[in-house]
């Protein structure tokens, strides 16, 4: 139901100021053919975001994000304009289907969910940022108790009176050195295979306790642990492991140490408040037509009367504390066949002044989508089949042959857009893919005869096509 991104993308070494209207166009122009509306629309609505942080702060409170509606087939790209602009942006992303969502007083999710998921991603995505950041020092504590672990340290003694202080001396000398010479060879990989028993630390876990009210704090993960906090018992519990593994698991302790998690989860907030996008898909499946009343209809309005504070602005309580939405931007999509966004209750309505149609895909939209994207179909089945050995090519026929197959099947069957790509690329490679790895295979080459051969009888037969591509 949901989707995240809270890596970086392409441009996440550029600075903010950088990610002018143009640049971020022509980021998503690596991943994203056509749609040149959208692209610029989002563009604008993510630079003026950066444009906000640099106004005057009594007037930067009143500066309200501009929302957007995509309107457009699936498999356009609605979705991949918003989940690439995230990326762009490093701003905590969710993706999240309205229709999934329940009135409240109805059995199921609430909307204010999204914002504690969306905050959950948050703080995983600045953690995971702070650790990176300490990684160096972590791994040199690490170290250091890895070596602790195969070296261990000799019980104190008192000095007796009569033990030579140059031979006490002599004694610690040799241990130093034993230590050193281990520290090398963990270092030179020497070790990776040496047994080592580690104590870990855990907190037991308790069933889930749920709490259930109107304002759906059944959603916020609390449970015993949460609530009472430090009065858990923790258990100690020793592991054998290989080396390999136990600086792994050290690295990972000594660098939640290094990390306050206090100002990561204040960082976290932050960047819901001020950056966080939620990308609302499949709004049209709430928004009633204008004739119907009563049935499903009144639960349809009555998610649209949740979802329109959270847009407007409101305060939701999340495990981490409170977190406002005033600043969120909401990018909502729907294909609209049956519904139109003016079905939507007139303050939702408002609450997304900006409406892009996106284009339906065209046969030279399929051949610069199979080829020109950095993350092009043709490119991902080169290098899947590179992994056995392999050289895949396609002739300029094979490609148009592909996109025209790919358009008479969206205009005879549901038009899927660009995801039809994906069946028609399946289902023509089906055979090789099965047979390698296959010393006699070492090239093969994909034309347009070829492409004909293994789908004409699929795309002609009506039944056949409507259950394979």
């Amino acid at each position: 139901m949901t989707d995240t991104a809270a890596e970086t993308g392409s441009a996440g070494n550029l600075p903010p100021d950088s990610l002018t209207p143009r640049a971020i166009v022509e980021q998503l122009d690596k991943y994203i053919i056509g749609q040149d509306k959208a692209k610029k629309m989002v563009a604008i609505a993510l630079r003026n975001r950066w444009r906000r942080q640099q106004v005057a702060a009594d007037l930067r409170e009143e500066i309200m994000p501009n929302n957007i509606i995509l309107i457009g087939a699936t498999g356009v790209g609605k979705t991949e304009i918003a989940r690439r602009l995230a990326r762009l942006a490093e701003a905590p992303f969710i993706k999240v289907e309205a229709s999934k969502f329940t009135e409240v007083g109805y059995v199921g999710r609430d909307v204010e969910s999204i914002i504690r998921d969306l905050t959950d991603l948050a703080v995983v995505q600045v953690k995971t940022c702070r650790t990176e950041q300490v990684r160096v020092r972590a791994e040199m504590m690490a170290e250091d108790r890895l070596l602790d672990l195969l070296f261990p340290a000799e019980p104190y003694s008192p000095p007796s009176s009569g033990m030579d202080t140059d031979a006490r001396d002599d004694a610690e000398l040799r241990r130093e050195r034993t230590r050193e010479k281990l520290k090398q060879q963990l270092r030179d990989g020497k070790l990776e295979k040496r047994i080592v028993e580690l104590t870990t630390s855990r907190q037991e876990h308790f069933p889930m306790m749920q709490i259930f009210s109107p304002g759906g704090i059944e959603e916020m993960g609390l449970n015993l642990q949460d609530m009472l906090g430090g009065m858990m018992p923790q258990k100690r519990k020793k592991h054998k492991m290989p080396v390999s593994e136990a600086r792994q698991v050290l690295i990972e302790e000594e660098a939640q140490k290094l990390i306050d998690m206090d100002k990561v989860i204040s960082e976290a907030i932050s960047r819901v408040e001020q950056s966080g996008i939620v990308f609302l898909d499949e709004i049209d499946k709430i928004a009633a037509e204008a004739e119907s009343s009563g049935g499903p209809d009144v639960s349809r309005e009555g998610v649209q009367r949740d979802i329109l504070p959270v847009v407007e602005g409101t305060n939701v309580i999340t495990k981490y504390g409170m977190v406002k939405t005033d600043h969120i931007l909401f990018i909502a999509s729907g294909a609209f066949h049956v519904a139109k966004p003016s079905d939507l209750i007139p303050e939702l309505q408002g609450r997304f002044p900006i409406r892009v149609e996106l284009d339906d895909l065209t046969t030279e939209d399929f051949i610069r989508i199979l080829t020109e994207p950095e993350n092009a179909l043709v490119k991902q089945y080169t290098a899947l089949l590179k992994t056995e050995g392999v050289t895949i090519s396609f002739t300029k026929g094979a490609i148009r042959e592909i996109s025209r197959i790919a358009t008479e099947v969206n205009s005879t069957a549901e038009n899927i857009g660009a995801r039809r790509l994906h069946t028609i690329m399946s289902t023509l490679l089906e055979d090789v893919l099965f047979q390698l790895p296959d010393p006699s295979m070492s090239s093969i080459k994909i034309t347009a005869e070829e492409v004909q051969k293994r789908l004409a009888d699929i795309v002609e037969d009506e039944d056949l096509r409507r259950y394979i591509l």
